[in-house]
């Protein structure tokens, strides 16, 4: 497997972690205290950085910082907006679009040659 494929199927699995650290509490922890909420999304966030360093690593001998940072930030996106319509049930809204085409203009730039 390509070496930018490969970081870039671990940062998927890897933001999928992060992403319900961050914010399934939200949803499914309301009723604990924030101490609580904030245990169990280190439990999980723990997982995440298992797979995001060995990403990163592996991401940094074919990119250069910057590129890989654009690459997460693309993947961070991906994840997110499915993430917040299917699982925290926000609205669709055209703002996702603008956004993604904001993140597009980030990958054109630093990935020209």
């Amino acid at each position: 497997m390509p070496i930018i494929a490969k970081t870039a199927f671990l940062l998927i699995l890897s933001n999928v972690f992060m992403t319900f650290a961050w914010y399934a509490h939200l949803k499914k922890l309301n009723d604990k205290t924030w101490v609580i909420a904030a245990l169990i999304s280190w439990g999980v966030a723990f997982f995440e950085y298992m797979i995001q360093v060995p990403a990163n690593r592996i991401g940094h001998t074919a990119l250069n910082l910057p590129q890989l940072k654009i690459l997460q930030e693309v993947i961070t996106l991906s994840v997110f907006v499915p993430f917040s319509i299917f699982y925290m049930g926000q609205p669709l809204k055209l703002d996702f679009l603008w956004a993604g085409i904001c993140i597009m203009g980030a990958v054109y730039f630093i990935f020209r040659a």
